[in-house]
């Protein structure tokens, strides 16, 4: 034991380079996630200047890359995690390195002589934690160079591109014309039949065949759902990547696409008005203003909330203070409209696409700490409010659009209704 310690002191003293002085480990302004990306991307470039996989050498830097890669197969989760990222398959290509116990053995029977016999020893991959490793460079690979490697798993040519591209193309336009915009994304906002933007390339998720897992935790079990999914890329591919994989890919670097508004807006009309006495009552659009103390609420001027209830609002207003959707407060009923034939989901549609750039941008906590948006709420000053809903009931607010700055209603260009 005392001979062992004696060598090892051996080799620290014996350090005239300083490469044993550690700095003290500073913050890292990344996430895991961005340090797994980046680590596995030094496999990758590995790979495309070598054409082969990293080996046990007595080069450090390869010998570190091939015991990353081997750690990394033995793991699920990371699989799946770099599954967007793995553009050459690495994580399912067989090792040909040999990697025996035999081999491992005659590993920890080397005597250890120098500093490099250290880092080849290191079979445990001690030396490179993801998070302070000693080969984790500062500089590491730009937005440009990830790019590149995303959405290159698993994809395959789309056989039936030709039914999407008119569809695509579409978009395209409506996104240049403003009718259609791109929102910060959110996992509730994945779903199938939507579009979404990921480092520039438009995608549409066809569809999804869902499956459910329960796991076990200590605050007991949760339903984990995931599955494969359809997806089809404006550039005539398609793949089949899993459904969590590609939130997080959108997440990390990527935007939802609303709807058209021309189009919802057009829809809602049709199945709106008219409206004679033979129609069927649907509910009322009413109009809320809060009474939370919060100062972050109440210092807010012309802050309402708009909705549809198909049931008596006051009814519903009564535990507010317990309800996300009324800030955790008390609210005070300011107007409401009877409606007839509405589809509560197209009001909603429409009244974000008219107020979308007033809408209160803020994250609410309920009784258990789970944390809401509300998106029913806008500040917009009540005559307004008062003036777009008369123009939802007469069907010609798609004439007439919000100004956010003059915060007034104007027409539209090329109308023929007045201002």
């Amino acid at each position: 034991m005392d001979k062992k310690k004696n060598i090892l002191n051996d080799i620290f003293n014996d350090d005239p380079l300083g490469l044993l002085n550690v700095a003290p480990k500073q913050k890292s302004g990344r996430s895991a996630d961005d340090r797994l990306v980046a680590a596995f991307e030094e496999i990758n470039n590995f790979f495309e200047e070598n054409h082969r996989l990293p080996q046990p050498s007595q080069d450090v830097a390869e010998f570190t890359l091939y015991t990353r890669l081997k750690a990394l197969k033995e793991d699920p989760e990371k699989i799946e995690m770099l599954i967007p990222f793995d553009k050459y398959n690495l994580l399912h290509l067989p090792d040909t390195a040999k990697d025996s116990k035999n081999t491992y053995e005659h590993k920890q029977e080397q005597n250890i002589t120098s500093i490099d016999d250290i880092f080849q020893n290191d079979e445990l991959n001690l030396l490179d934690d993801s998070e302070t490793g000693l080969f984790n460079f500062k500089h590491t690979p730009t937005d440009l160079q990830r790019a590149e490697a995303d959405f290159i798993a698993r994809r395959k040519p789309c056989k039936d591109f030709d039914k999407y591209r008119d569809t695509f193309q579409q978009v395209q336009s409506e996104l240049t014309k403003g009718t259609r915009k791109l929102l910060a994304f959110r996992q509730e906002f994945l779903k199938p039949g939507e579009f979404y933007v990921h480092n520039g390339v438009l995608l549409f998720l066809k569809s999804v065949d869902f499956e459910e897992e329960v796991q076990q935790y200590k605050s007991g079990p949760r339903v984990r759902k995931d599955g494969r999914t359809y997806t089809i890329f404006e550039n005539g591919t398609e793949s089949n990547m899993l459904y969590r994989s590609l939130y997080k890919a959108i997440l990390a670097n990527g935007k939802a696409v609303t709807h058209s508004t021309a189009k919802e807006n057009e829809h809602f009309i049709e199945d709106f008005s008219p409206i004679t006495e033979k129609d069927e009552e649907a509910g009322y659009i009413y109009v809320l203003q809060s009474l939370s103390p919060d100062p972050q609420i109440s210092s807010i001027k012309n802050l309402y909330k708009i909705g549809f209830s198909t049931t008596d609002i006051q009814q519903r207003i009564k535990n507010a203070e317990k309800e996300p959707t009324y800030l955790m407060a008390p609210v005070k009923y300011i107007a409401g409209w009877k409606c007839f034939n509405m589809n509560p989901q197209k009001f909603e549609q429409l009244i974000h696409n008219f107020f979308g750039t007033s809408c209160l941008e803020l994250d609410v906590f309920d009784t258990k700490g789970r944390r809401h948006t509300p998106r029913e709420w806008f500040i917009v000053p009540y005559p307004v409010i008062e003036q777009a809903v008369n123009l939802i009931i007469t069907g010609s607010i798609i004439h007439y659009k919000y100004n956010p700055e003059t915060q007034s209603i104007t027409g539209r260009a090329n109308s023929n209704s007045p201002t």
